[in-house]
């Protein structure tokens, strides 16, 4: 393995679990650089890039933009003519799109960390754009992955990589250093002494912050809490009701450490980290039936998969204010599955096989 040398690519490395699943396969597998972007408009980068050997892509960002996108091919193709990577692997939309059309001999690997099928972001006319562009960089791609298996079914069923080889790869994620409920808490100075429900992602459409907010409006006697950053956080700020806290970015360990359960009401999704960190915090969580949130979350088992209506996210709320023990009983569960299923090691050894097979069956130097 310490022969191959693996260049990953991404548009930006914005807080997220997109970022901290690179993080640990560039600093975990010899060999290993990271190629990207900056962050646009109201995102924050990661803070891990500073630890990690970064190749800055000047004109690479998530917004689509002809002129910028096509320098940055231009710029990534010097990258890749310097570095001669055996294996390119690219994530997400963005770097795939750019990444994939990138001349030479190396493998090509391709991650979908989700898809835009689902989007609000995007209109439908754009959608059937993607969709096809999509088809056509599978095509140029030796071997996809999918953060959970539900998410490349949904890609499969939309003809993206049909016949191409693919693989699942679940995420690793290590458990957060917690502290003590009461002193996390008054650190974030919420109430010490109410259940109170958690939400934590990016505050854009995707996740859709605005499903989180009218649950709030509709159930004014229990606690919410919102922590993150994004293009609508200001919005959702001015219309929070007296029950809903936002608090911007916080540490995740102390979030989950204040967090009795944790909300997803997301419209879109690949494999969340977030919910995995409340897990193995020993958080039972409430998440929409989207992406592979339910490999995550087993329904009745470590939390409930609902709809994406207020009425089902209100229903399970319910059923940990009518049996509290829930809380302590999922919970249980949560951190104990989570521990198993979602490991460094795991996911490490995976890509290791992977690029290891490709090398094997597509590499030609």
């Amino acid at each position: 393995m310490s022969t191959i040398k693996v260049l990953h690519v991404i548009a930006r490395m914005n807080v997220g679990g997109t970022a901290r699943y690179v993080e640990e396969l560039v600093k975990n597998i010899p060999n290993s650089a990271l190629a990207t972007g900056y962050v646009q408009d109201a995102e924050v980068e990661d803070s891990a890039v500073e630890s990690l050997p970064v190749i800055r892509i000047q004109h690479l960002g998530r917004k689509i933009s002809p002129i910028a996108d096509f320098k940055a091919w231009r710029e990534l193709s010097k990258v890749v003519r310097e570095q001669k990577p055996a294996i390119i692997h690219t994530h997400t939309f963005k770097a795939g799109l750019i990444g994939r059309f990138i001349p030479g001999n190396h493998v090509s690997i391709h991650t979908f960390h989700g898809h835009l099928f689902a989007d609000s972001a995007f209109n439908k006319i754009e959608k059937i754009v993607i969709a096809l562009l999509e088809r056509i960089l599978a095509k140029r791609s030796d071997y996809l992955i999918s953060v959970g298996e539900k998410v490349g079914s949904d890609l499969r069923n939309a003809k993206v990589g049909s016949n191409q080889k693919w693989a699942a790869i679940a995420p690793g994620v290590d458990p957060l250093a917690t502290i003590a409920k009461r002193e996390a808490r008054q650190v974030l100075g919420l109430q010490e002494s109410h259940l109170l429900f958690g939400w934590m992602a990016r505050i854009t459409s995707v996740k859709n912050p605005f499903l989180f907010l009218e649950l709030a409006h509709s159930m004014p006697h229990v606690q919410f809490v919102m922590a993150g950053g994004g293009d609508l956080y200001e919005s959702i700020k001015v219309n929070a009701p007296n029950n809903l806290v936002i608090i911007g970015w916080v540490d995740a360990a102390l979030f989950w450490s204040a967090i009795d359960i944790a909300i997803s009401t997301s419209s879109n999704e690949g494999m969340p980290i977030a919910l995995i960190e409340a897990q193995l915090a020993g958080i039972p969580v409430i998440a929409t039936d989207v992406g592979s949130s339910s490999e995550v979350v087993e329904n009745d088992v470590t939390g409930y998969i609902v709809g994406t209506s207020v009425e089902k996210l209100a229903s399970a709320v319910n059923r940990f204010l009518i049996s509290p023990s829930l809380v302590s009983t999922l919970g249980k569960n949560a951190k104990k599955l989570s521990a198993k299923k979602f490991t460094i090691e795991k996911m490490i050894e995976s890509h290791i096989s992977l690029y290891d097979f490709t090398i094997d069956n597509f590499y030609n130097p």
